[in-house]
């Protein structure tokens, strides 16, 4: 451990010790750029023993090869939070950010940098040996391997829910998926499904929304013969009989008229309906899952939802996090995206860091269904075959600046705070409990614990 650290700050000394025990390469940089610290990570990923890199400036290890973009010189140049793409060495690809910490005079005291190897998101296939230093091509990676192709869930938070989903696929009860719009409430239920008893049979998708009133009954129940003036003469089945023995997903169910919702609720106590004019019962069997972006019992409160109803979909709740709060998902969503969008439109657009550094920082207020569109959009309306700052549209631009100018609270605390939580989410991914990651992070267990309901982090279970 370097000891001008220790000798300037009691709470860096107090967290180097978790620092090193993660698997991201961390720097310690001060005001003129010289590296005062740095994590065990950094030897693997820089080439180069700790000894050697203590005590030289940024510059001085450009010199020796050890970087090829430093972003602690973006930092100190712009004052501001700095996110790059460059190589190592041994071409290993990494994607650095950099956080300046501010003393008591707004001056910049310390920057903390911290790389992660994304080297796994590409191919292996032969590469120049000249690397751009402004792009990264995204059409080459390779797809995220996830229990369901289409989800991503690098972030432990849809690691969390993707475990649920596989536990609730093994029962019948009825699920009450929750989460803003755009987040991916039908892409989970679907998956709930196809990892049921019940993949082999209908998935009937419901928007609840989207029927009038008028029709949704027949719709969902069916009707019989003379019921309507001008429908089919021998009536006709409804989407809970189509769906026998599958899956019935009631989206957006808050919209559900209040009559509708009773009568669903007998399908989930007896699973019986009737078709619209007939008195006659028909037995179903069906696995109801439903879905909406309200908060339902403040619905219910308002009597616009029936309680009844409320709790005997929410027997399995599932809630479904935004994409602001798992910001680990963006860059390979973006990688996702890119993909698909090139082999559909035939194009091999690529990214430049910067606009890539736009679109990480943006907070995604549509969720995925905006990240997906915004991707689509730039490769449609960029002609070239780099994608820059300038091809996004301006509100990314104007947010991206907004967020790294906002006055937040610089202080050393608060840039601990933000790396303890960083550091805790990364060990919750890579240990399988609290005991093994109090052990490598040297602190006792119930530390561990108390931090990660602090920082609301779903513990792991010990065994």
């Amino acid at each position: 451990m370097n000891s001008s650290i220790t000798n300037t700050s009691v709470q860096l000394n107090t967290l180097l010790p978790v620092l090193e025990g993660i698997s991201d390469a961390v720097f310690i940089d001060d005001k003129d750029g010289i590296c005062i610290w740095c994590n065990s990570t950094c030897e693997e990923f820089y080439v180069n023993s700790r000894e050697k890199m203590f005590g030289k400036t940024v510059d001085e290890l450009m010199a020796l090869g050890v970087f090829t973009q430093s972003v602690t010189k973006e930092v100190l140049n712009k004052g501001v939070e700095t996110t790059l793409i460059h190589e190592n060495k041994r071409g290993r690809h990494l994607l650095t950010s950099g956080y300046p910490i501010h003393n008591d005079s707004g001056d910049i005291e310390y920057i903390v940098t911290v790389s992660r190897d994304i080297t796994g998101l590409t191919t292996q296939s032969k590469r120049s040996n000249v690397f751009s230093k402004q792009l990264l091509d995204f059409n080459k990676m390779k797809p995220i391997e996830t229990p369901n192709n289409s989800i991503v869930a690098a972030s432990q938070s849809m690691q969390n829910v993707l475990t649920l989903v596989k536990r609730l696929a093994a029962v019948d009860s009825p699920v009450l998926i929750t989460g803003e719009s755009g987040v991916g409430k039908g892409l989970i239920a679907k998956t709930l499904h196809d990892q049921s008893a019940r993949s082999s049979k209908p998935f009937i998708h419901i928007n609840c929304g989207a029927i009038p009133d008028t029709l949704i009954e027949s719709e969902l129940f069916g009707y019989i013969r003379g019921t309507y003036t001008g429908t089919r003469a021998e009536g006709n089945i409804g989407l809970f009989e189509s769906a026998s023995g599958g899956t019935v997903f009631l989206d957006e169910v808050a919209e559900m008229p209040m009559n509708i919702q009773l009568k669903v609720l007998r399908v989930i106590q007896t699973g019986i309906i009737n078709r619209v004019g007939s008195i006659k019962t028909t037995p179903v069997d069906v696995r109801i899952i439903a879905a909406t972006n309200k908060n339902l019992i403040d619905q219910v409160r308002k009597e616009k939802f029936r309680d009844d109803f409320y709790y005997s979909l929410n027997v399995a709740p599932i809630s479904v996090p935004p994409l602001r709060e798992r910001p680990e998902d963006i860059l390979p969503l973006i990688q996702l995206y890119l993909d698909k969008f090139n082999k559909e439109l035939n194009e091999t657009k690529t990214l430049c860091s910067e606009a890539l550094t736009i679109l990480l920082k943006y907070k995604w207020p549509g969720n995925i269904r905006e990240l997906r569109n915004i991707i689509e959009r730039i490769i449609l309306t960029t002609t070239d075959s780099v994608i820059t700052e300038d091809n996004l549209p301006s509100f990314l631009i104007e947010e991206a600046e907004t967020n790294t100018n906002v006055n937040t609270d610089t202080s050393l605390q608060a840039a601990i705070e933000k790396a303890e939580k960083e550091i805790l989410a990364s060990a919750l991914k890579s240990y399988k409990s609290t005991r093994a990651m109090a052990k490598v992070l040297q602190v006792s267990q119930p530390t561990i614990v108390r931090k990660l309901n602090k920082y609301g982090l779903t513990p792991a279970k010990d065994e």
